[in-house]
């Protein structure tokens, strides 16, 4: 153990630096007193709208983003096109309501790419129970005409004691430190697996309906109080056939149908929904721009930072992920603004096809600096110090996970210590977060790192829901983000050396 630690804390030194505080004052200075994070946002959530990947929502943000990258001085700030997404898609009217019994209007959202109606529909409700393919022969031939709500999990949809905004406390952060169950983690093969074969279902499912001729497809969904949480929508590759019309319903909207039918009652809907596809342009594009190193040796080495801009449709998308991506221009800007002269080149990322299975940056890391599955690794692989990435809200950062990669914690530690005023219990856990596009360059050996953030309002009102919208960004947060996000780039872009990395990867197995 002794020689093992004595190599360890050698190597370590080895990437020590003094900091400069002068410059972290600099930008300090600009991110609290000359913010744009307002404007930024309103850009991004309000101005564009939802942003599904290849919907001119997105194209909006992602050519306003160009637009002011190059007004800050950035260069080659350009749309990099990927690869192949499939269609874009958006909906432009959007009714549901109850008829009979009585009249009630409806919270619900069409499903992302699925069909419209023919204009106002109305047609009797029947409850469908489908869990498995054997299922379907107990409807063949009888939901024709239906408006047919099929009957999902019962979520809870009763009062809550908890509060629905939360900061991570003290104990929290001791847990995230210590616990092997706190947080998030790495999606697992079983879970993955699991993922694809619900999908696969809810596909046939989608399909089996079409085919019994029914008017419109009702899903019930989790949430409460007016708070609808949407799933991943149809299919979008392109070529595929149109789905039928199909609306994600509210919990407690979805539970007062159930029970009106359980009851014996005649139970009628009308809608009028109206969706679009966008097929003319299937490949998509992320957002990338560059501050170029101003060191002659370091200027050909690159530090990274990113964010997802697309979002889901039901809001528009501002604590997943406007607020990262507001975060990422923002830090930028403070760099630009202040002067500083970055010795590596900073590489500023916004992606698209997070949502659908961080396709964006996955594609970006395997052109650009290798490909996970054979291990087979370009040039630029050498040449990348480090990744950072915002995908967990509006809540402030309170730390780094480190994805095993203890070399990198007295180094972090050091760069936290500047802002102890600004984070309670500054935070470094060795664990692994998953689920978002830091595990694109993590899985082919390249630092990449997700910040520990405070949760606010995430996961009781904003992820994926019909709320999330420019009121529930806090913006105080979000300019402390965007500083220490600014001081990081900053620091490693200054090292003398690259970050340390873990031991490259195994080649996945397909």
């Amino acid at each position: 153990m002794v020689p093992f630690l004595l190599t360890f804390l050698f190597h370590a030194a080895g990437f020590a630096q003094k900091l400069d505080m002068k410059a972290l004052d600099k930008i300090r200075q600009e991110g609290m007193s000359n913010s744009q994070v307002e404007a930024i946002a309103h850009q991004l959530t309000d101005v564009s709208g939802p942003r599904l990947t290849n919907s001119p929502g997105f194209q909006r943000a992602a050519e306003w983003s160009v637009g002011k990258l190059t007004e800050w001085g950035l260069q080659n700030a350009r749309l990099d096109e990927w690869g192949e997404f499939g269609n874009g898609w958006q909906f432009e009217k959007s009714y549901l309501a109850m008829t009979q019994p009585y009249y009630m209007p409806f919270i619900a959202i069409p499903k992302a790419w699925t069909g419209s109606t023919p204009g106002l529909i109305s047609g009797d409700v029947a409850v469908v129970e489908l869990n498995n393919e054997s299922d379907f022969a107990r409807y063949t031939g009888k939901l024709k005409g239906k408006i047919v709500l099929v009957k999902g999990e019962d979520f809870d949809a009763g009062p809550t004691f908890k509060p629905d905004a939360v900061r991570l406390t003290h104990e929290d952060l001791d847990k995230l430190t210590n616990s092997e169950t706190f947080g998030g983690q790495r999606f697992s093969p079983e879970m993955l697996e699991r993922y694809r074969l619900m999908r696969n279902f809810r596909t046939k499912v989608d399909s089996f309906l079409k085919a019994e001729e029914i008017q419109l497809e009702l899903i019930r969904r989790n949430g409460r109080h007016g708070t609808l949480f949407t799933s991943n929508g149809a299919s979008f590759q392109a070529g595929t056939p149109d789905p039928g019309p199909a609306f994600e319903l509210s919990n407690e909207h979805a539970g007062l149908l159930q029970r009106l039918k359980n009851s014996g009652m005649e139970v009628k809907v009308e809608a009028d929904v109206k969706t679009r596809f966008f097929k003319e342009k299937t490949k998509a594009a992320n957002v990338i721009a560059e501050i170029p190193g101003s060191d002659r040796k370091l200027a050909d080495e690159i530090v990274m930072l990113g964010a997802h801009l697309d979002s889901w449709h039901g809001a528009t998308g501002a604590t997943d992920n406007a607020a990262g991506s507001i975060v990422m221009l923002e830090a930028v800007r403070i760099l630009q603004a202040t002067g500083l002269k970055p010795k590596r080149t900073v590489r500023i990322a916004l992606w698209s096809g997070e949502e659908q299975g961080i396709y964006g940056s996955r594609n970006y890391v395997k052109k650009t600096f290798g490909d996970a599955e054979r291990m087979m690794l370009h040039p630029d692989h050498e040449k990348l110090s480090a990744y950072y990435n915002i995908d967990n809200g509006t809540g402030r950062i309170r730390g780094v996970y480190l994805q095993g990669n203890e070399a990198v914690r007295p180094i972090f530690k050091k760069w936290l210590e500047p802002f102890g005023d600004i984070i309670d219990q500054p935070t470094l856990t060795s664990r692994n977060t998953g689920g978002t596009d830091h595990l694109s360059f993590d899985a082919v050996g390249l630092p990449g790192f997700q910040f520990i953030q405070d949760g606010i309002e995430y996961g009781s009102r904003t992820h994926h829901t019909n709320q999330d919208l420019y009121e529930r960004l806090v913006m105080d947060d979000l300019r402390q983000m965007a500083v220490i996000v600014a001081s990081f780039v900053y620091n490693t872009a200054q090292m003398d050396k690259k970050m340390p990395r873990k031991e490259l990867p195994k080649p996945v197995a397909r």
